[in-house]
């Protein structure tokens, strides 16, 4: 997706990332969440599996069963290490032909790498499909309207069959999440574009999509997987892993620790002090009594939450600590919800918990 097929759009705001905003994020976001715009994803590519074998292959190499999955529903999948760290994310949808995969525009030639070197002699064909389509963001009924080739159904709003969520509280932020991904012909990107000059169609950036994304508490490869990173730091066996399917690279470490308990790291949605006009960067320390417990791995203005972010800290870290982030001039105060609990594992047994934005 070229980043001058939208530059002509009144507003429009672009870098290397792709289309940023339209000068109002906040706007920009109420129009995204209630379906009066779509997002370009610059930062999407497309990659596509072929041939007979393809739901098997793809089922036997990662997280996710994926053997009998329907066309047209749509699920994630994730590829692990053998030390069952994240490498790869994916979203995933099955068209009856062809198997579509969703990921992170810097990652997808590694994936696509492992992807070829992994064929052996099945019947399989990994391609990059990244020349001939592209990505628009949106809810469901929002995109309907794409002429896509496919759409992807984020199935992150439930526990997916076979998962299992770690979250306490309810009711969960994301379930009322409604949102879509359509795969389009990339040629249709100037129609879009010019329907969005002539003001017939609104459209949001990046910016937006990530405030959504982050206040639902939806973990991102390029965001939340630092490499070190478990599935069920980040409540990802919510929907990209299957806990009753058979072998694959990085299960038994899946096992073990759902069993188990006690990942050694959690994420943590934090509210931020909104009275400092600067966000904190990705990256930034999150403190507790001035030592360092983690770092900040998304940040977003949220158009009624206000400053928000997600973060990964120490499993130690006790769930009503007072924290601090590190910003540019010195630190602001962050108030912890509790995404993944620190004994968060098949036989934790944890009270359910309202919302912070609730027990205030």
């Amino acid at each position: 997706m070229s980043a001058d097929t939208f530059a002509g759009v009144p507003g429009a705001v672009i870098d290397e990332r792709g289309l940023a905003h339209l000068g109002s994020p906040v706007r920009e976001q109420r129009d995204l969440a209630s379906g009066a715009a779509v997002a370009p994803l610059a930062d999407r590519a497309v990659l596509t599996v072929s041939g007979e074998d393809r739901l098997s292959w793809l089922d036997s190499i990662t997280s996710q069963a994926l053997t009998a999955l329907a066309p047209g529903v749509g699920t994630e999948l994730l590829v692990l290490d053998p030390q069952g760290h994240v490498e790869h994310a994916a979203s995933v949808v099955d068209d009856g032909e062809r198997t579509w995969l969703i990921v992170d525009r810097d990652r997808a030639e590694a994936l696509l790498t492992w992807l070829t070197r992994m064929r052996f002699r099945l019947r399989v064909d990994p391609q990059d499909g990244s020349a001939d389509y592209a990505v628009v963001g949106g809810t469901a009924a929002a995109v309907d309207d794409l002429g896509a080739a496919v759409v992807w159904h984020d199935p992150w709003p439930r526990v997916s069959p076979g998962g299992w969520g770690y979250s306490p509280v309810e009711p969960h932020p994301g379930a009322e999440r409604d949102w879509a991904e359509a795969i389009v012909a990339r040629s249709s990107l100037d129609d879009l574009a010019a329907a969005a000059e002539r003001g017939e169609v609104r459209l949001a950036g990046y910016l937006a999509v990530d405030a959504l994304r982050v206040a639902a508490w939806r973990p991102r490869a390029t965001t939340e997987a630092d490499g070190r990173t478990l599935p069920h730091e980040v409540d990802w066996l919510r929907t990209a892993v299957h806990l009753d399917k058979g072998c694959y690279r990085g299960q038994e470490t899946v096992a073990k620790v759902h069993n188990l308990g006690h990942p050694p790291r959690r994420l943590v949605a934090l509210q931020l002090d909104g009275s400092d006009a600067d966000l904190p960067e990705p990256g930034a320390a999150v403190r507790l009594d001035g030592a360092d417990v983690g770092a900040v791995t998304s940040v977003a203005r949220h158009h009624e939450e206000g400053p928000i972010a997600l973060a990964i800290v120490k499993r130690s870290v006790p769930v009503d600590a007072a924290l601090t982030v590190a910003v540019a001039d010195g630190e602001i105060a962050a108030a912890q919800e509790v995404v993944v609990p620190p004994d968060a594992g098949r036989a934790a047994s944890v009270p359910r918990l309202p919302r912070l934005s609730q027990r205030r």
